[in-house]
This record gives C-alpha cells, structure tokens and sequence, in this order.
C-alpha cells in the first residue's frame, strides 16, 4: 500500500450512520482535518473539530459554486442558489428571499403553526401509537413552507419523495432516482410557475416569479434552484429537529421529565437538540480557490473540503461533557445552521416549528414511549441529514 494514500476510516458505513460520534471523537484527538473518499468517489477533506469548522465555514479561500470547480454545463438545476454561489450572487440571490424570513413575520407565524401542531395532534388523538416522522415530525414543517411558498398542500407527498432522493443522492440506492425524480420535480415546478405568471399571488414564488420577468435579478434556471431549495430545506431540517430531538427525550427521561415539569426550559431545550445530534450532519462541498494551509495539512486548490458540523457540536474543547444530552445548558454556539454567510436563512423558523412541536406532543402525549429498541431504528442515507426514517411511539 502506498503510505501516501489516504486509508478508508469507517465512513459511511451502516454502523457509522447509526452511530458517527465514537468515530468523530477519535479523528478530533488524532486527525481532526483528516482526507477520505467520499461516496461519489472523490478524495476530500473532512474537518472535525469545532474551531477548525469555524474557520473554514467563514473562509472565502473555500467556493461553495460548483460552476467553479466543474463547469457550468455538468451542474444540477438544484445548486443554482445562494447555498451554492459565492458573492456577489449569493448577495443577490439570499437577498430576494430574506424579506421573506424577517423575525418579525416569523414571530407572527406562531399562532398558525400552533394551530396546525394542535390539528395534527387531534388527528392521532384517538389512536394509542403513532409514527413520529409520518404522523407529524414530517406534516407540520411540509404544511408551513407549502404554505409560505404559495403551492399545493395535496403535492406534499411528490416533495417528500422528490427532497428525500435529492438530498440521499450521496448513497448508491437513491443515485439510481435522481435523474427520474430531478426531472419530475423540475417539470412541476415549471407547471407551476407557468400557473402563477398568469394568476400571481401574495406568496414567495409569486413574488420569486416577478423578480425573474423583471430580467435584473433572477434568471429561470436560478428561480427553479431557488424554489427547489425552498421546499427541500424548507422540512428537512425541521422534520430532523423535531426527530431526533424526541428521540434523545425519550432516551434521556430525566430530561424529558425536567421539560415537562418546567416548559420555559424548551428555548435551551432546542439548541441542546441541534447540539446534540443535529438534523444537518455534513456541511455542503467547499472546494479551494487556491492552495491553502490549514493548521497542519497541505489542501491543494480544487479540493473539497467538507465540515462534520455534528462532529464540531461534540468538540469537548467547546463545549463541556459534550457527549451529556443537557437541556438547561446555558450558551450553545453549536454550529447546527452553519456559520458565516451561509448561515441558514430558515433558522428562526425551524427554531420556532420545533419549539411548538415538541412543547406542544408532551403536552398532549406526555407518556409516550418508544416502542422499539434505539439500536434498531434505521438513520437515513446519504451525507447530508441526520434522521430517523421511521420513530413508532406507544402513546
């Protein structure tokens, strides 16, 4: 073997995908930038510990544009928005959406988005288990940015496929849909847009629509990026949030009960989650303008380098007895949302729907118990959520 290739650690197994920390904790103490081979079969770099992540996060030597590295003509309609665009697009292109996310139109959200966690709950109401994902971890963030966006409420099922085989893409069994589903979801899309440029509503994608027909801030290809990221990270992360951060309730009773009995604690309570075992487990690709070193490792311009942000949010240097499940923890900067400008634009309101979420299934549900062995509970593919694909719960 040549001792100057990388070794193949225990990525991206089923074992690493059930359990990733034990593996981040050894590449933090021993080689915490350390280079692998990633699914698609590209070398890169992944970044381990938290001050490391930071500073690549916010590092403007890093190009999140794929047209950059590969070229226009081989990039996805999907990576044509502000996650992956340098400034100035990414400026222009965060900018026509964030007028959307202001913390004064969120906060006024709130009684909406109780009222559809208070429906979904109502719903199960005469049933003695539930799904969490199916029944309601899924539902409520899908309703809220279908809503927001102006589209169907009926589609959420074609989003829910659609976003689950974009974002698994990294894994070999979801590759094989991707050009089937991407194709489906663009010609909807299309269709849609076509719909709201002869009626135009108060929604987003009317408002997206119209900056596009003016000619000077969107072109098509980025409005159907734009949307598509909308809808896909619009749940995604929500729906993860209000998973796993059941699931570490329901293995850490203690805590689940100090909630209960002392309900202000959930605004610490949902930064311990996105610590914890946060939704997003793999920041998406940087690659290198130019060679750079970086602490002790030579990255070669054109390299990938990706941040393990769940492993960052275990670094015990930042936070103590990281590894504890501590909902009273006082100041979290976990880095769940990213860091920098990229930092994600929809936090307020996975925040928010997460609050509500959880606050509002131990209100209702406040004995409800796992009914099946955590070891057993199979995690989804791919590279760049961290979730539970089905969590059954004795209520």
């Amino acid at each position: 073997m040549n001792m100057d290739e990388p070794s193949q650690p225990a990525f991206f197994t089923r074992e690493f995908t059930q359990n990733p920390y034990p593996v981040y904790e050894n590449l933090r103490k021993n080689n915490p930038i350390y280079k692998v081979m990633f699914p698609s079969g590209e070398f890169g770099w992944i970044i381990t510990r938290y001050e490391d992540a930071v500073e690549i996060l916010k590092d403007s030597r890093l190009s999140k544009d794929v047209a950059k590295r590969y070229g226009a003509e081989n990039q996805s309609i999907f990576v044509n928005n502000m996650l992956f665009s340098d400034p100035p697009d990414h400026r222009r292109l965060r900018g026509l959406v964030q007028k959307a996310f202001t913390p004064k139109w969120i906060a006024g959200m709130r009684d909406h988005i109780q009222s559809i966690a208070d429906n979904l709950i109502d719903q199960l109401e005469s049933k003695d288990q539930m799904n969490l994902i199916d029944d309601y971890a899924f539902p409520l963030p899908i309703i809220v940015i279908s809503e927001i966006l102006g589209v169907p409420l009926e589609d959420q099922d074609k989003f829910r496929m659609w976003s689950n085989t974009i974002i698994d893409a990294t894994s070999s069994e979801h590759a094989e849909m991707f050009e089937q589903h991407a194709q489906e979801f663009i010609e909807y899309l299309n269709a849609w847009f076509d719909k709201v440029r002869k009626e135009p509503g108060d929604d987003l994608i009317s408002q997206l629509v119209v900056a596009e027909e003016a000619g000077e801030k969107l072109t098509e290809n980025e409005l159907l990026g734009v949307v598509a990221l909308l809808i896909i990270a619009g749940h995604e992360t929500t729906v993860n949030l209000i998973g796993n951060g059941i699931l570490a309730l329901l293995e850490h009773p203690s805590q689940r009960d100090l909630l209960i009995e002392q309900p202000e604690l959930i605004h610490q309570a949902i930064e311990e989650m996105l610590r914890y075992n946060g939704p997003v487990e793999f920041s998406t690709s940087r690659w290198a303008l130019e060679d750079i070193q970086f602490r002790d490792q030579h990255i070669s311009q054109g390299e990938l380098v990706i941040v393990a942000l769940d492993s960052a949010n275990r670094d015990e240097q930042q936070f103590p007895d990281a590894d504890v499940f501590d909902i009273t923890r006082e100041k979290s900067p976990h880095l769940a949302f990213g860091k920098g400008i990229h930092l994600c634009l929809g936090a307020p309101l996975a925040r928010l729907e997460g609050e509500i979420a959880v606050m509002t299934l131990l209100r209702r549900f406040p004995n409800m118990q796992l009914q099946a062995d955590v070891d057993q509970l199979e995690w989804r593919p791919g590279m760049i959520v961290r979730g539970v694909k089905e969590i059954p719960l004795q209520l």
